[in-house]
């Protein structure tokens, strides 16, 4: 059996590696357009930041790795045409010019995504970079040592981050986003009014609700920054803006949503026989909408990239949908969101409801006992939890985990009222603060309880 891989990061890299001890004898090719593989970019901002000093350590594999698994790995080999019919490939390598063509019987698609780089003018300009990959990580690395002004453009979690290092390195940093809020598709408004304010005490300035429109230089150099409503001084500029999809290869080939993102079901099948396709290329079944979605996380792909492995000879295991739960901590703030926000859910045309919670977390005796602030989205019909969002001093992010299950599993608030917590002071109160979220959305007991005399 020949198995055609396309791309190696993190779903490529769980698919490869378990593809390997599942099926020992099959032949297992690797196209890697990069000079590097399984490169964790969640870590970028710590290494740019200097917390991470050896950037090894945010590599999980590589090539001789996987040879010793058996798994030929072509590097700097580009994927220029897939014929999924004929079930052949066709491949550049990018140092030689040497094409090659190849032929498979299963092929995984785990190509990833790039960021969305708009054509504004003067977007050509030496100083304005991306930030996915070791390379560019690098790039910013040295490129930041001689920058005085910073401008990060897009204010979700890689920006956040990215501002959050340039200005412990003693950086100005200005952060540009669209929105008028920062991480917004993450966070409802009682968690990014006091980030903000956090931000700004720490003179990082904020430009929000704005839109770049061009950049401006001086010698082939980024000068500043041009949005609707300003200009700002800039010796280097981030781009945060987003990512798309790195489909065409398969586009009118197999389905798609209209952002390219590669359409699976439950095993990770393509609409196209033996066509796979896992990680930020795929679109991911979001469990609070019940609809595929395009939700880029390593965490989606690694499960589907194993996922891959399993069904790769018949369905056998089926994928269980995502939350899209994430985490960040933004100086001395622990912040976890899962599901929908209140924002999204109402965009989404659900009715929706939410029960805040702002409490210590564990008993008043104990010598501390800082406050976390936890909101619950749920559906008003059904009661159904749609969403959590919290933020403490004290690292309780765990906490949202245990939240996407109960999306996952479709619990209801009066049921997350009653779940069986632990007790113990060190960790929390009698009543857990889950459990308290779901006791402030219980129901009134109907009058009617009281007339009849039940109650």
């Amino acid at each position: 059996m020949k198995i055609a891989v396309i791309g190696c990061t993190h779903a490529g890299t769980a698919a490869i590696v378990n593809i390997a001890k599942c099926y020992p004898e099959a032949e297992i090719t690797v196209y890697e357009k990069n000079d590097n593989i399984s490169f964790l970019s969640c870590g970028i901002a710590l290494y740019v930041g200097g917390m991470v000093s050896d950037a090894q350590g945010l590599f999980y594999s590589s090539p001789e790795q996987l040879a010793e698994l058996g798994v030929t790995t072509k590097m700097r080999h580009e994927v220029t045409k897939i014929d999924t019919d004929a079930k052949q490939l066709r491949a550049r390598n990018l140092e030689t010019g040497e094409e090659l063509e190849d032929s498979f019987d299963k092929l995984v698609m785990t190509t990833g995504s790039w960021p969305i780089v708009p054509k504004f003018e003067g977007i050509g300009l030496d100083n304005i970079l991306l930030s996915k990959n070791f390379n560019h990580s690098n790039t910013i690395i040295e490129k930041s040592k001689q920058a005085k002004n910073i401008v990060v453009v897009g204010a979700g979690y890689i920006g956040v981050e990215l501002v959050e290092a340039f200005q412990l390195n003693g950086k100005n940093v200005t952060l540009i986003d669209a929105e008028p809020r920062i991480l917004s598709k993450y966070l409802d408004a009682e968690y990014t009014d006091q980030i903000e304010a956090s931000l700004r005490s720490r003179n990082i300035q904020l430009a929000l609700g704005q839109k770049v429109t061009k950049f401006t230089g001086e010698n082939g150099k980024v000068s500043k920054v041009v949005t609707d409503r300003g200009e700002y001084s800039a010796d280097l500029v981030i781009l945060c803006i987003g990512f798309r999809p790195n489909t065409e290869l398969l586009r009118g080939q197999v389905d798609m949503l209209d952002n390219g993102a590669i359409i699976v079901d439950e095993y990770m099948r393509t609409s196209k026989s033996d066509v796979y396709a896992a990680g930020d290329s795929c679109a991911v079944f979001y469990n609070p909408t019940q609809t595929h979605a395009y939700i880029p996380l390593a965490t989606n792909a690694v499960r589907m990239g194993t996922l891959v492995a399993r069904n790769l000879l018949a369905p056998t295991v089926k994928y269980m949908g995502t939350q899209g739960t994430s985490g960040i901590k933004i100086y001395e703030d622990h912040i976890a969101a899962t599901g929908m926000t209140e924002t999204s859910a109402k965009e989404a045309g659900i009715e929706a409801e939410a029960v805040i919670v702002n409490d210590h977390y564990r008993p008043e005796f104990m010598p501390t006992h800082e406050t976390v602030m936890l909101k619950v989205v749920y559906e008003q019909s059904t009661r159904r939890i749609l969403g959590a969002q919290m933020m403490s001093k004290v690292d309780l992010t765990q906490s949202v985990n245990t939240l996407s299950v109960c999306i996952q599993n479709g619990m209801k608030m009066e049921e997350l009222a009653f779940v069986d917590f632990f007790f113990q002071p060190h960790y929390n109160k009698p009543w857990n603060f889950l459990n308290s979220a779901g006791l402030g959305a219980l129901p009134e007991v109907p009058q009617s309880a009281y007339e009849t005399g039940r109650v």
